[in-house]
């Protein structure tokens, strides 16, 4: 769902649901969700804050006349009404496709153009947990989700890999602020930067690194004791990142998979993620911070900005990296 959203809330005594509604793929939807009772939603109308009009109704037992065209004492103008079924549980009762129970969604599409055009949503719901059975409900004053805080990190390693025997091509490490005593001149992001992956990646790109060459990007996180940690990685997929949307892609579908989101069609999936447990990291073997500096020292300051670094290994001995 897109987090550009308004959001209806509804309470009465033994029901209460929420309406989301949203704009995905550029098409709009509404979301029902319940979250306390039950009921069978029959029809569904919508309108802006302009009253003027004639005000859209359907026949019969599913119009919102009366408590279902008024709204904190002011009247009601619906744009829209939309049925979903008819009254009555019928033959298929409580499997019924309408009928929702707590936590139950119910997606129904809207013909709309713009978030603008709801600033009202009503439901026509029939056998609901309410005293009366039924609902004619209005509900106002929509709000928007909040944006969720955007992870950072204390470092990134940008990684080109290893060639056929076995050595690192090189790559990059980045750190969110640069140390006083930066011993290998190891680049970090310019002061006041946000250590978000977005910033990070594009100053990667502006220090000389190629997106092309990346094999895998890794993520680390002070822990406990102040130490870095690798905390997860994503893998480039066959043949390498295209460009830095790619990168990107496959960096939100690890976030999504991390918090149990489905992974969007257009986002390649991560090949690799590693555990950030305690007990999977007990299982790695340990890594020297000193060797990782070295490594950072090697794969920074000698790589043309185009070309990856092939050391000699009878000549340099690199540790192993995780």
């Amino acid at each position: 769902m897109s987090h550009e959203a308004k959001i209806f809330d509804y309470q009465e005594n033994g029901l209460s649901y929420t309406v989301t509604v949203y704009e995905k793929d550029g098409q709009f939807f509404a979301d029902v969700q319940v979250n306390e009772g039950a009921m069978d939603v029959n029809a569904v109308y919508f309108g802006d804050d302009d009253l003027s009009g004639t005000s859209a109704s359907l026949k019969g037992p599913l119009n919102m006349n009366g408590a279902g065209s008024v709204y904190e004492g002011e009247a009601v103008q619906w744009d829209e009404a939309i049925k979903l079924s008819d009254p009555g549980l019928g033959p298929d009762g409580t499997d019924k496709d309408t009928y929702l129970t707590q936590g139950d969604t119910l997606t129904i599409p809207l013909q709309i153009s713009s978030l603008d055009d709801i600033d009202l949503f009503g439901i026509r719901a029939t056998s609901t947990t309410t005293d009366a059975g039924s609902i004619k409900g209005v509900s106002g004053d929509p709000y928007t989700p909040e944006e969720p805080d955007e992870a950072t990190y204390e470092k990134v390693f940008f990684d080109y890999g290893e060639d056929a025997s076995g050595m690192p091509n090189g790559g990059y490490f980045v750190l969110a602020t640069e140390p006083e005593n930066n011993e290998f001149d190891i680049p970090a992001l310019p002061a006041g930067t946000e250590p978000t992956f977005a910033n990070y990646l594009n100053y990667f790109e502006e220090i000389g690194g190629d997106v092309g060459l990346v094999d895998s990007v890794a993520f680390y996180e002070e822990d406990e004791e102040g130490a870095l940690q690798e905390t997860f990685r994503i893998e480039a997929p066959e043949g390498g990142f295209e460009d830095a949307a790619a990168v990107i892609d496959a960096y939100d579908a690890a976030i999504a998979e991390m918090n149990g989101e489905a992974v969007g069609n257009d986002a390649p999936e991560p090949e690799l993620m590693v555990d950030s447990s305690e007990e999977t990291r007990d299982e790695l073997p340990p890594v020297d911070a000193d060797a990782l500096e070295l490594m950072a020292s090697l794969t920074t300051s000698i790589i043309p900005e185009n070309e990856p670094v092939v050391e000699d290994a009878e000549e340099t001995e690199i540790p192993e990296m995780i």
